[in-house]
């Protein structure tokens, strides 16, 4: 499908012009309408004038002629723009069209989001295709770039090619490139990665930074490469030192980090009280825990922690628009922009009672407009996983001298094995697991013991994971395999055996990485499986996250990944993965 050079073509500009002219009607009329408007910062009383997806006056004057334009009184009502989530991974189980839908009840119209399983799943052609098919949706998608896989793969050379990764970022839908989680390669003289920043930045595109723990030096050294944000501040300190060397600063609330409370403390502590440099994430997480909401929730805790109402706000909208430069099309109610519009019952409660995405609603008075159609992921070769291979006990072997020890849900590190592992099923006495992780092909494999996952597990399989290999995690050999047979009927999930039964399970028929259920559904499976989990001995924050990460080697310390038992401090294999 070609691209759309522009948003607006010449006639629908004219078009545009017209209704202010009278010869056109709006489509929508928002009259009496009490909205925030960033220009002065303060509220402003006006009537609003809408042209299918877009703003075309704002202002005192009413239309010529509302022939054919839906009238609607906003008196009682406060208008804020549609938020905006700049770090959005939208295949966290759900996909980028269900997580959308749902985004749109709580106010969240514009999604800036991972393009990771788009580069790893698919060529980019195909990828290409199905941006340009979501701008059909009522929310409006931009993408990133992406510059590595995140973790060792056999094929990155070829994924991540110059060729590849310059096409990206040359997409008109791809604000920025990043994230960077192999900064650390940066650092150490890959001028390949340098280059594509420079690429980036030469478009006038913006540099995303994952930089957990970093020093104020390194900090520096970072911006002088190109950094633009970072999202990874954990301490009001941390927050400051970024400040101070020139970034805007992304705070995070996610199920991972569910930071922002403690964060928006200790910046108060110290001082900071101008916010124009800050805006909003949730960073990925996981369904469940987007019960309560989304860049909605993060406002509302912003003005219980005593921001000023507006700034608030303005992390959530023109900040965020502003700093990407889609401030002429977002983040505003003003002539011109796009009209994604919340509509608020009182400004110290930001989850909308209605919605417009594009001119269109999707949410009214409470209630859902079903605005989303539903998708065939088949046609857009998002096709079920295929697993024409078997699963057999002698694959089953684990005798490696030393296994994987997790210290919270995602970070994990080495320790000696001293139980028998040569048996059928491991004891319940202790937190060990037996682990596998299998090419989703069935070409290789690797084998060690897992502590501190679960201690009363029987058996889990999940396709869904950083590359979309497999997972097997484990007390008995039999229901591992058992699980895995019922995953590959599937197509792709996560499921659970226990004493030769299936248990639990979330199919994941998209690519074996989403589901095609709503988002609520998926928080009903979701928020089972964590229970049943729990009272199988997971202690941790998020098993979902434990699954992507076991593989990421943006992590310390120990991973299991494609080339095998990875040691990310040294940057070595360990154990090679075994061929099948």
């Amino acid at each position: 499908m070609p691209e759309q050079r522009y948003r607006w073509k010449n006639k629908y500009l004219r078009d545009h012009v017209s209704v202010l002219d009278g010869k056109l009607s709006p489509t929508l009329l928002l009259k009496n309408a009490r909205y925030l408007n960033q220009a002065f910062r303060k509220w402003m009383t006006a009537n609003i004038w809408i042209y299918d997806d877009r703003i075309v006056y704002v202002g005192e004057m009413l239309p010529e002629t509302i022939k054919n334009c839906e009238v609607v009184d906003c008196e009682g009502l406060l208008l804020v723009p549609g938020y905006i989530e700049p770090h959005a991974h939208p295949f966290q189980l759900y996909n980028p069209h269900s997580f959308a839908s749902y985004a749109s009840q709580f106010g969240t119209t514009t999604l800036i989001n991972d393009n990771m399983v788009l580069a790893l799943q698919m060529d980019k052609n195909r990828a290409f295709t199905f941006l340009s098919e979501l701008k059909n949706l009522p929310s409006t998608m931009y993408w990133w770039c992406r510059f590595d896989a995140q973790t060792e793969i056999q094929n990155e050379e070829v994924i991540f090619s110059n060729r590849n990764v310059k096409s990206w970022l040359e997409h008109e839908d791809v604000l920025q490139g990043g994230e960077l989680t192999g900064w650390p390669k940066l650092l150490a003289g890959d001028d390949l990665m340098l280059h594509w920043i420079q690429e980036a930045k030469r478009m006038r595109k913006k540099i995303e930074g994952h930089f957990p723990g970093a020093s104020e030096k390194t900090l520096a050294k970072l911006m002088l490469l190109g950094a633009d944000c970072d999202h990874e501040a954990m301490t009001g300190k941390e927050v400051y030192n970024r400040l101070m060397q020139g970034y805007t600063v992304s705070l995070r609330y996610s199920s991972i980090r569910p930071d922002l409370p403690v964060l928006l403390d200790e910046m108060h502590e110290l001082g900071i009280n101008y916010y124009d440099q800050i805006i909003f994430t949730t960073d990925g997480s996981t369904s469940s825990f987007y019960e309560q909401g989304m860049i909605d929730h993060m406002i509302r805790i912003a003005i219980e922690k005593g921001v000023p109402v507006i700034d608030a706000y303005n992390m959530g909208t023109i900040n965020i628009a502003r700093y990407y430069q889609i401030n002429h099309l977002h983040g505003a109610i003003a002539t011109g922009r796009v009209a994604n519009i919340n509509f608020l019952a009182c400004e110290t409660n930001p989850t909308p009672i209605s919605v417009l995405a594009k001119g269109k609603w999707v949410k009214r008075d409470g209630l859902p407009m079903d605005a989303y159609p539903d998708v065939s992921w088949e046609d857009k070769g998002f096709e079920p996983l295929t697993i024409n291979w078997n699963l057999y006990v002698d694959d089953l072997q684990f005798s490696m001298p030393f296994g994987i020890k997790m210290e919270n849900a995602v970070i994990t590190k080495p320790y000696s094995i001293s139980i028998d592992a040569s048996v059928e099923r491991l004891n319940d006495s202790n937190d060990e697991c037996f682990f596998m992780l299998i090419d989703k092909n069935g070409k290789w494999r690797i084998n060690t013991l897992l502590k501190g996952f679960a201690s009363r597990l029987d058996g889990l399989a999940s396709s869904f994971s950083n590359t979309g290999d497999i997972i097997l995690i484990g007390k008995n050999k039999k229901d591992m395999m058992d699980a895995f047979n019922r995953m590959k009927e599937l197509g792709g999930g996560i499921v659970v055996s226990e004493k030769g039964k299936i248990v639990q399970e979330i199919p994941l028929k998209v690519k074996g990485v989403m589901s095609d259920q709503p988002v609520e559904n998926l928080i009903e499976q979701e928020k089972k499986l964590l229970a049943y989990l729990r009272e199988r001995g997971y202690q941790f924050a998020d098993p979902i996250y434990s699954l992507l990460f076991f593989s990421s080697t943006h992590l310390p310390y120990i991973r299991m990944t494609q080339q095998g038992m990875y040691d990310v401090m040294n940057k070595t294999v360990l154990f090679p993965t075994i061929m099948r």
